[in-house]
């Protein structure tokens, strides 16, 4: 029997599932102009999969990579969400209240 795949499939939903949280605490405490580190990120564990060997740490190193990068738009969202009214904004994040307001007025 061949278990690559299979462990190559929950290591996806792992990263995916520690990642939804990691999303909704940056786009928090930081806002999303967080995203350069996780288009820096995203782009260095792509990298390192090419360089590994291993099938399967090669492919959690990629999942890993994706799903930085996938973060980038997701925190996006997030943002829309918090002015939406669906998720908590930080009210000691300084300038909160001007981003709120504009993307009220965009949606």
């Amino acid at each position: 029997m061949e278990f690559s795949g299979i462990i190559i499939g929950a290591i996806s939903f792992v990263v995916i599932g520690i990642f939804h949280p990691i999303v909704i605490k940056c786009e928090y405490y930081f806002s999303e102009k967080v995203w350069p580190a996780f288009l820096a990120g995203g782009l260095v564990f792509c990298g390192l999969s090419l360089l590994v060997e291993h099938v399967i740490f090669s492919a959690a190193l990629a999942v890993l990579g994706f799903s930085m990068l996938w973060s980038i738009g997701e925190l996006k969202h997030q943002a829309r969400r918090v002015a939406k009214g669906w998720f908590p904004k930080n009210p000691r994040r300084p300038g909160n209240d001007t981003k709120t307001e504009k993307l009220k007025t965009k949606n």
